[in-house]
C-alpha cells in the first residue's frame, strides 16, 4: 500500500508544478497590470506578492511531494502532518472555487475546460493528502 500511495504522491507533485502553468495565466487573463493601474502603489505590490506567495506555497508543495515521496507515504507524525498541511492549502484553493466570480473570465470552451480541470486537480490533491494524513 505504500508503494502505491508513494507513487500517487509522487505523480501529485508534478501535477501540482503543473497548475503553475495556469496560474502563470492568471496576471495576463485578468490583464492585472491594467485591472490594478488605479489603486494605490502598495495595493499594487500587495498583489504581486501574496501572488509570489503562492506561486511559491504550489512549488515547495509540489517539490516536497516528488521529493519526499516515499517518506510521505509512510505515515510518520511529521509526514503526515505536512500532507495535513497540503491538504488543507488544496481544500481552502478548492473552497475559492465555490465563491470567486469567475463567469465573466470563462468566455472560451477551453477556458471552462481548464477551470474545471483545475477544480478536479485541488479535489484530488486535498484527498489524496487528506488521506495520507489521516492514515
Amino acid at each position: 500500500m505504500n508503494e502505491y500511495l508513494s507513487t500517487v504522491i509522487f505523480l501529485a507533485g508534478f501535477a501540482q508544478l503543473g497548475i503553475l502553468v495556469a496560474s502563470s495565466l492568471v496576471p495576463l487573463r485578468l490583464n492585472w497590470r491594467e485591472s490594478l493601474a488605479g489603486l494605490p502603489r502598495l495595493h499594487r505590490q500587495l498583489y504581486w506578492t501574496y501572488g509570489g506567495y503562492v506561486v511559491i506555497g504550489i512549488i515547495a508543495n509540489g517539490l516536497v511531494a516528488i521529493i519526499n515521496a516515499d517518506a510521505l507515504a509512510e505515515g510518520s507524525t511529521l509526514a503526515r502532518c505536512v500532507c495535513g498541511y497540503i491538504a488543507i492549502f488544496w481544500g481552502i484553493r478548492l473552497s475559492l472555487q465555490l465563491v470567486l466570480d469567475v463567469k465573466e473570465h470563462l468566455k472560451t470552451w477551453w477556458l471552462r475546460a481548464g477551470y474545471h480541470t483545475l477544480a478536479l486537480l485541488f479535489t484530488s490533491f486535498a484527498a489524496i493528502f487528506g488521506y495520507a494524513s489521516l492514515r
